[in-house]
């Protein structure tokens, strides 16, 4: 699965300013600058406030993340497995069909 705007779901903990974008009109503040709330692609943070985010979701979902990998993470439901694979901007889901198509709901 390929997660669209990844980089635009994570929240950033640490105060992100940047300067007004081309266009933008500010006629009696010229001087000021933006704070950010929310990650943009290519900020330096982006992708570990997307990490971040996407572990506590998995974490609360039941998920257990993997010792030897940190970005796998594996659940069982009823004896069947459910193993979910995270690189970058992309989920790679396998095991038993029925879990798979109810995670994607749930992602969704």
């Amino acid at each position: 699965m390929d997660v669209k705007a990844t980089f635009l779901s994570g929240k950033i903990e640490e105060e992100v300013y940047i300067e007004n974008p081309e266009g933008f009109q500010t006629f009696d503040r010229e001087s000021h600058v933006c704070r950010l709330k929310r990650a943009l692609y290519g900020l330096k943070q982006a992708p570990c406030a997307w990490y971040t985010r996407i572990d506590s979701y998995f974490t609360e979902l039941g998920f257990t993340k993997s010792e030897a990998d940190a970005n796998l993470y594996h659940i069982m439901v009823e004896g069947k497995p459910l193993i979910i694979v995270i690189f970058v901007d992309d989920l790679i889901l396998t095991g038993d069909d029925q879990l798979i198509q109810s995670c994607k709901e749930d992602l969704a």
